[in-house]
């Protein structure tokens, strides 16, 4: 018997873009990212590589997932204490960077290393989204933390290649 799903790909990037992220916006911080491997990265190779990370089912269920609860938060359809600590991206809230690892491990390693890099400096569209939520926009908890795992697992299947 073959086992066939839809592919969630096209609803996960207009999720995204409904948030304020374009792929463009994830293929630069591949580029930055492989910028000592391949300085003349094209964008079109980017966004290949983001695309082909956004066609797992493991990532789109991430992204689906984590931004409902974004959304769900923002909209005060989570309860208390919990909807708190997501609003504010508490620093011992930790379950968007777990939720990230089913991202990650699709891509190996490499890919966590590269994750931990754009979490901490939050370059380009994850700094814009973390800046966006601390002064009282939207609740982006879940998605900055999704952008840099697709960002991640996109550099470390290019280094695959």
């Amino acid at each position: 018997m073959l086992f066939t799903e839809r592919d969630y790909y096209q609803d996960v990037v207009d999720l995204l873009e409904n948030h304020g992220v374009q792929l463009t916006d994830i293929a630069e911080l591949v580029k930055v990212g492989q910028a000592e491997f391949i300085p003349n990265m094209s964008t079109e190779m980017a966004i290949d590589s983001v695309e082909h990370v956004l066609h797992k089912t493991e990532v789109q269920d991430a992204i689906m997932t984590g931004i409902a609860l974004d959304d769900l938060a923002e909209a005060g359809q989570i309860p208390e204490p919990l909807a708190g600590r997501i609003k504010s991206d508490h620093k011992t809230y930790g379950i968007d960077e777990n939720m990230v690892m089913a991202i990650l491990g699709v891509y190996g390693t490499i890919s966590w290393t590269n994750f931990g890099y754009l979490d901490r400096m939050k370059p380009g569209i994850i700094g814009k989204l973390n800046e966006e939520q601390h002064n009282g926009g939207r609740v982006n908890t879940f998605i900055d933390d999704l952008v840099a795992a697709v960002a991640a697992a996109a550099e470390a299947r290019i280094a695959h290649d």
